[in-house]
């Protein structure tokens, strides 16, 4: 166990650590929330490609979702016939239901780290981290714009950044086609869950945010600015070239 923390602290959180108090000190007047927005950036950048892939991995099997649900209720009682319809179902569809997993689980230690980095802090036990060719500085000021103390939680941050993912995940509900079969009491059901998980986990991200300093909030922000920008023209190139 002391091997895998070791591992993670010297492969994910250190350097993600000084990339972060490197852009400050570097940043013109320091502040603290432009080199949190400018790092931000940085990671979203480097991983677009496996988020792009993920993306559309994820609105193709919300399309599908009614009929993976009405094949999972017409075969409830017979698993075995209900797992050979499935693969069917993604045999014929050409669908791959792992696509978008493998991007997701890159990133989930680099998340980790993250969190770590905003969570533990920028005090002196955390300065010990920094490489010899970064400039230690004095102390980081954590007020941002004059105004916003990212040491602390701030409501406002935390219900922007639920807000910008509510809007992020309703893009990916498919929408009704009144006019064909899609209208059935199973696709009915499969959208209304999606919709009440756009409501959710916006809402426990803002409850989640308000309990942690606004640093990690903001950070989140615009990860969601990204991510719904980057969503946007993913799906509108996908929709193109269907």
């Amino acid at each position: 166990m002391e091997f895998l923390i070791n591992a993670f602290n010297i492969l994910l959180y250190q350097p993600l650590f000084n990339l972060l108090i490197l852009l400050y000190q570097f940043i013109p007047g320091q502040d603290f929330g432009v080199a949190i927005i400018i790092f931000t950036l940085l990671i979203k950048i480097i991983f677009y490609p496996l988020t792009a892939k993920a993306i559309k991995s994820q609105k193709i099997l919300s399309e599908f979702q009614p009929k993976i649900r009405e094949i999972q209720q017409k075969f409830k009682e017979d698993k075995e016939r209900q797992v050979k319809e499935m693969l069917s179902l993604y045999q014929r569809e050409k669908i791959n239901p792992f696509a978008g997993l493998l991007p997701i689980l890159i990133q989930l230690p680099v998340l980790v780290a993250l969190f770590q980095v905003f969570r533990g802090g920028f005090g002196l036990e955390q300065m010990t981290y920094l490489y010899d060719f970064i400039p230690r500085p004095e102390a980081i000021n954590l007020i941002s714009l004059g105004i916003i103390d990212l040491g602390e939680s701030n409501i406002i941050i935390a219900f922007l950044a639920g807000i910008t993912q509510f809007f992020q995940s309703r893009m990916l509900i498919p929408k009704m086609k009144k006019d064909t079969k899609e209208t059935n009491q199973m696709a009915q059901v499969s959208v209304m869950v999606q919709k009440q998980m756009a409501y959710f986990v916006p809402i426990f991200t803002v409850f989640m945010l308000l309990g942690l300093p606004s640093a990690m909030g903001l950070y989140w922000l615009v990860t969601s600015l990204f991510s719904t920008g980057q969503q946007y023209l993913t799906l509108k190139h996908q929709n193109a070239k269907a």
